[in-house]
C-alpha cells in the first residue's frame, strides 16, 4: 500500500504544477511558449485550478493514516 500512496504522491505534486503552469498562462503571466493557444484564455486559467485541486487532494489521501 506504501507504493500506491507514493504514486499518489508523485502525481499529485506534478498536477500542482501543471495546474499551476496553466492558470498562470491563462491569466497570461507565463507566456511560454510565446505563440501557445493557452495564453490569455481565462479556460485555461479554470482548467488549471481544477487540476491544482486535484493535485492537493490527492496528496491529501497520500498522507492519510489507515
Amino acid at each position: 500500500m506504501g507504493a500506491v500512496k507514493g504514486i499518489m504522491a508523485v502525481v499529485g505534486i506534478a498536477a500542482i504544477m501543471m495546474g499551476g503552469l496553466w492558470i498562470l498562462q491563462g491569466l497570461d503571466i507565463v507566456r511560454w511558449p510565446a505563440s501557445s493557444f493557452m495564453l490569455g484564455d481565462l479556460t485555461w486559467t479554470r482548467n488549471g485550478t481544477v487540476l491544482a485541486v486535484i493535485g492537493i487532494v490527492l496528496i491529501w489521501f497520500a498522507r492519510r493514516k489507515p
